[in-house]
């Protein structure tokens, strides 16, 4: 039981699996909060060097986008995508899906950066280098989630019914080991 004086540490979103076109939203709102910490990370590297909150910020990045996003790449690849080419929308999945290829790719790029900050190694040197490629990152990251919230959901999502849209929450759950709320 939760109290004014005992408030809860972490509520979680506010979406379960039973919604998931809503859930792909709540991911994306996740996502951008951890582009939002990326680019904070290399300004107060500039500023404040390789402290305790960076090597921390740098964990929380490579947590979100060594877990959670490939998770969310898969499940807007198993569903998402198939539903827009069925809907004639081919075009637009090739362009989600070589963007998740293009972002795989770059993540294993900055991946390394993270890691010796998160380690506290960072070599000064390579700071500016990789601020740039982190900014690219982030850059790429927001135009697909806008185009998938503005064109790629809507579409996907019209039309299926109540057991579609609850087997994609089901099979998106069960990649995480979570059952869906009922």
């Amino acid at each position: 039981m939760t109290t004014a004086r005992h408030p809860l540490l972490h509520a979680g979103p506010s979406v379960g699996f039973d919604q998931p076109f809503e859930m792909l939203a709540a991911c994306h709102a996740r996502m951008e909060r951890s582009l939002d910490l990326l680019e904070r990370l290399g300004r107060h590297l500039h500023d404040q060097g390789c402290d305790a909150q960076a090597r921390s910020a740098a964990a929380d990045v490579l947590r979100y986008f060594d877990i959670a996003a490939p998770l969310h790449h898969q499940d807007e690849e198993l569903h998402l995508l198939p539903l827009l080419r069925a809907q004639g929308q081919a075009g637009l999945a090739a362009r989600l899906r070589a963007d998740h290829q293009v972002m795989e790719h770059d993540w294993a790029r900055l991946r390394p950066d993270l890691l010796a900050i998160a380690s506290g190694s960072l070599d000064a040197q390579v700071l500016a280098g990789a601020v740039a490629r982190w900014t690219q990152f982030a850059a790429l990251y927001r135009r697909h989630l806008a185009a998938e919230e503005a064109r790629a959901f809507p579409a996907a999502g019209s039309g299926l019914t109540p057991p579609q849209l609850q087997a994609m929450g089901e099979e998106m759950a069960a990649r995480r080991g979570a059952a869906p709320r009922r």
